[in-house]
């Protein structure tokens, strides 16, 4: 089996550690308030799905924050609530990373590769195409929910559909003609991180970034069908994609401390920018995740010039997010959540601030007397790809959508234990 060993230097990231804010506190859970929770839905993406460890598996799925969420609507009239889980024959989904070594603070991660629930060599994960209210959808964009030809491309949305209308039925058509109460919107993240993390380098729709008209259009759509019965509900921002572990783990600073360790005369870290120019980097300029796996850094080439340790031989574009693209992203996330927050007060809806409370994680939170931060591996919240949550950061996000519905509405929905879920697994 395939290993992924990340290079030493994330050893250096594991020692930072963060402060700490205050934890969130909500009364029990025991009216409903101006909302009616009988019937639940959860639109979105990846994030809704349960999606972590960069794959959908049965254990993420039963932890994804909508079900957490549904459990404690349980005590103020909420109904039931169905995911499209996978079998416990196919519980490891379309695959995962496992943590299997933590050696001197150099981790080994290895694919899990049994029990899946793909179905041919096409790549075609196994029906469910039952009633579901979970109905989160990996890879999903706001602007391709529009599209119907996207339902054939996506294997998440496939295996919701029926074959006939594989192709033909757009994610805004599959979420309608659910009969709900209530819902949960958090789309649109795909919509700039795409883009993000393919390093600001657009080769497909899916790592485009969605125009600010197009995206405030298209949620308002969106919003409009989802409250067309007069349904109340609860809309998340967009987090700031630069303030999870996916860009924060492998540094200038850390890549430069690691060459000098072999070579003090090494001088700086070296990359490309969108325009094509080179400089050294600095520590506004975020280098990808999977930089780390990729084999590249200080690898010379055919003139003996280090990868990413040399003008003439510096790290691509592609690998990373030079500071006029972090701006930039920045700039479309604003525009985003501007959208967002004013379609949702127009529609007197409830708003998570998933942006503002994962810059706060970033930082360091206390939640019911754990502390959580936005660290790879050791911060708790996130998981080994280091953009999807884990267990526990799932309950932290469950709290966040919990306390908008309960001030907007003046419900009591109890929130969630976080202690009692984990963070990154461990090896034994």
């Amino acid at each position: 089996m395939k290993k992924y060993i990340l290079n030493g230097f994330v050893a250096v990231a594991l020692l930072f550690a963060a402060s700490c804010k205050p934890e969130i506190q909500t009364p029990a859970g025991s009216t409903t308030g101006a909302a009616n929770f009988s019937k639940y839905i959860a639109i979105g993406n990846s994030l809704t799905a349960g999606f972590a460890d960069g794959g959908l598996y049965l254990e993420g799925q039963k932890v994804a924050y909508p079900n957490l969420i549904a459990e404690k609507m349980l005590a103020v009239g909420g109904g039931s609530f169905t995911s499209p889980f996978f079998t416990d024959a196919q519980s490891n989904g379309s695959g995962y990373l496992s943590l299997t070594a933590l050696v001197n603070g150099s981790p080994t991660l290895t694919p899990v590769t049994n029990n899946l629930a793909y179905v041919d060599q096409a790549g075609h994960l196994a029906k469910y195409t039952t009633e579901v209210q979970n109905l989160g959808v990996p890879g999903m964009r706001l602007d391709l929910a529009f599209a119907p030809t996207f339902s054939a491309a996506n294997p998440f949305l496939e295996r919701l559909l029926t074959s006939a209308q594989v192709g033909v039925t757009s994610y805004y058509q599959f979420i309608q003609g659910r009969n709900h109460t209530f819902f949960s919107l958090w789309l649109g993240n795909n919509d700039v991180l795409g883009y993000a993390t393919n390093g600001a380098v657009t080769t497909d729709p899916t790592n485009s970034l969605t125009d600010k008209a197009t995206f405030s259009t298209l949620y308002s759509n969106l919003v409009n069908v989802l409250t067309a019965g007069g349904q109340k509900g609860v809309v998340a921002t967009i987090p700031d994609v630069t303030a999870i572990p996916y860009f924060n783990t492998v540094t200038p600073a850390l890549l430069l401390a690691k060459a000098q360790a072999i070579n003090p005369a090494f001088p700086a870290i070296f990359i490309q920018t969108g325009t094509g120019s080179v400089r050294v980097a600095t520590a506004a300029d975020l280098i990808r995740l999977p930089f780390q796996t990729a084999g590249l850094f200080a690898v010379p080439n055919g003139s003996g010039q280090y990868y990413g340790l040399s003008p003439q031989n510096p790290i691509a574009n592609n690998w990373v997010l030079d500071k006029d693209e972090v701006i930039k992203i920045k700039d479309y996330v604003t525009s985003y959540n501007a959208a967002i927050k004013s379609l949702a007060n127009g529609k007197g809806l409830a708003i998570a601030d998933t942006y503002a409370y994962l810059n706060q994680v970033k930082l360091g939170v206390k939640v019911n007397g754990v502390d959580i931060n936005s660290g790879f591996i050791t911060g708790g919240a996130f998981s080994l790809d280091g953009v999807h949550l884990t267990p526990r950061g799932n309950a932290v996000i469950a709290n966040v959508f919990i306390n908008a519905i309960n001030s907007k509405y003046g419900s009591n929905i109890s929130i969630t234990d976080v202690s009692q879920y984990r963070g990154v697994k461990f090896p034994n």
